[in-house]
Parts: structure tokens; sequence; C-alpha cells
């Protein structure tokens, strides 16, 4: 089955931790454990490469640009992302990134997804089983997580003409638009809630993950147009901020989005160390554990019309804090016998692996 995953970070792996994705997942590692590499924890261990997408027939993602700006350029908690010391470093280092995506482009790698005639010519390119999977470019939907690098409102507009689909305005920390995960409370800024208004005006999807409870329901109220979480659990299950609480995921249903289930351990377990701190395997934790975070969601919903796949499985980790079943990426296609085996008809199936996020992408592109 055709897959979307609507979170995956492919240029900071590529540009921040210098990791060629046109290569096989384990000659990433191969590579990495014989440099010894130590600089983040998930070094030997990455998941996640352009041949896996095409293996695991992950036709389509939301590939991210993250540039962090932080006053003091202290590492974002528990990652090893700076933070630059101006907004213009911040934009100029995502405008890095975006060359990397163009490259992609320029070599068959990827191709840039902005509106319904290029995902419909996409999608037809990856129906035509007489093409094999390893020759087709990987669609991608650009978006930011976390929108420090967004100088002034006229810089919004120029992310938009390069494709920017998509924006989250937090990440981790403080944020020049929004406070992000560990940011004690904080909610939008004044110039978050003027980005909020622009976004609207320019039809750009908003992003709710990684906002704080506060700034989560200040943007939900402000905001008009199409909104996700593109990676995000249920706190019902696992406790803590990151997750989201169930009035928060009403809340997303209420306006017919969709919530992208992790992979990451730690937002499938409580009290997960991060680091690679406890076993995956010791803790039980494999696939099936999304499934229960899905479960909960549709029990909201009274339907799986809500959930998909957001995995951030090269969210700076690796296999030490991933499902202990999932080798790479392209492991994405169990979750098919997986919710069967739980109950999931074949057209619930169906929307999980594509139909709800196509079912977004249609209604706010169709305007």
């Amino acid at each position: 089955m055709f897959i979307i995953d609507a979170h995956l970070d492919l240029a900071t792996n590529a540009l921040s931790l210098n990791r060629d994705l046109k290569l096989p997942v384990q000659a990433i590692r191969d590579k990495e454990r014989f440099l010894e590499l130590t600089d983040t924890q998930d070094r030997g261990n990455g998941t996640v490469s352009l041949p896996a997408l095409r293996q695991g027939n992950v036709g389509l993602v939301v590939a991210t640009i993250i540039a962090r700006f932080s006053a003091v350029g202290r590492p974002i908690p528990s990652l090893n992302l700076v933070g630059w010391h101006s907004f213009e470093q911040a934009y100029a280092f995502a405008q890095g990134q975006l060359a990397w995506y163009r490259v992609m482009e320029d070599q068959g790698e990827l191709t840039q997804i902005t509106n319904l005639p290029e995902l419909d010519a996409h999608l037809a390119l990856w129906a035509d089983v007489t093409i094999p999977n390893e020759t087709k470019p990987v669609g991608y939907i650009l978006s930011l997580e976390g929108a420090d690098s967004i100088i002034d409102p006229s810089y919004l507009h120029r992310y938009y003409e390069n494709g920017l689909r998509a924006i989250g305005p937090a990440h981790f920390g403080p944020g020049r638009y929004a406070a992000g995960t560990h940011s004690d409370g904080s909610g939008l800024t004044y110039p978050g809630r003027e980005l909020l208004r622009e976004m609207d005006n320019l039809n750009l999807i908003l992003d709710l993950t990684h906002l704080t409870d506060k700034g989560f329901f200040e943007a939900i109220d402000l905001f008009r147009g199409t909104v996700w979480a593109s990676h995000q659990n249920c706190r019902a299950l696992v406790r803590g901020e990151r997750q989201f609480s169930d009035d928060q995921l009403r809340a997303i249903i209420e306006r017919d989005g969709v919530i992208g289930g992790a992979l990451d351990t730690w937002m499938l377990h409580n009290d997960v160390k991060l680091g690679g701190h406890d076993s995956p395997r010791a803790l039980g934790i494999n696939l099936e554990k999304l499934v229960d975070h899905f479960d909960h969601i549709c029990q909201l919903a009274g339907n799986a019309n809500h959930i998909a796949f957001g995995t951030d499985l090269d969210g700076l980790f690796g296999l030490e804090q991933s499902p202990y079943d999932l080798d790479t990426i392209a492991d994405l296609p169990k979750y098919e016998s997986i919710l069967s085996r739980r109950g999931y008809s074949q057209a619930d199936i169906d929307k999980i692996f594509n139909g709800n996020w196509l079912r977004l992408f249609r209604r706010t592109w169709g305007k």
C-alpha cells in the first residue's frame, strides 16, 4: 500500500548530521560506526534513507526545515541542535536546507508537491506498477518545524513562493512566534499571532505539534484554516506535555484535522529515558504500541478519519529509541497486518496509510 508519512526531518539529517540519504540505511550506519561518531545518540542507529522510503512504498512525506534562534546559542534540550544567534543566521541556515531539497529534486530523488495537480500526477506515478519504485522520486511537502527563520512577514511570502505549505510555529523551548515543548506554559507571542493571520491569508496548514497547552488553544481559536498535528500521541496513555490531552485531540477532530502517530519510544511508553538508556525490547515497546494511541483517538472521534502516520523516525533518534520490531522505515507496511489483527477494516487501514492525509490535502488545496 502507498504510505504517507507526515513528519520527517530529511534536511536536518543531511546537513546537520552529514548523512548521505541516497545511501541505504545500513551503509549510513556502517560509515558512522567506522568513524566512531558520538555527537548524537542515534549515530550508527539511523532508520531513514531515500532507498528505505522507496522500499517501504513511502512515496510521499512532509519534510521539514528546522532552523532555531537562541539569544544565547544553547542547544535544544536533550538534543544537539544549536540555536542561531540571529534570525538572519537562522534564515540562512534554513536556505541551506532548502538548497539540499532542490539538489535532490535535480537528481530525481525527490519531487516537491505544492498543489492538487502535482499531487495527482505523483499519485499516478506511484500507482504505476510497471515502473520500479527505486526509479521513482519520493514526493515531499515542505514544512517549517519552528518558525524562527521567518525574519518578518515578507519572508513568509518568500517561503511560500519556495513551496512551503505548512508551519509548526514552535519546536523545543522558547521561540520567536510561540513557546514550544519544555517552555513552562507560555503561549503565542504577538508576532506569532500576526504570523497565524498571514498563514490564513496564504492558506498554509498550521501544525499544532510542539505547542504548549496555552499556545495550542490560543492558536486553535485564532487560526481559521486547516490544522494538523504532524507527529503527536495521546497524553491519556503517555504522560507529559509533549502528548496532547483529550481536549486538544477533540479540538483537532472538530476541525477535521489529522493526528500523525509518532514512533519515538519516549512517546509510546511512560518514563522512557532519552539518550538510549532504556531498551525498547526490555520495555516491550513494539510497533503495535502506536495502535493503542490510534484506538484512543478513534474512540474520541467515533471513527478512523483522524489518524495516520507522522513517524518522526529521523528526529535525532534511531534504533535505540524506536520500536524493537522496526529496523528501518521500510517496515511501516507491517502495520497492515497489525491493524487488521486489531480489528481495523481494510477501508480504515487505507485511511491510516494515506487516505486521511489525502482528504486533508484535497480539502485544503481545493479552496
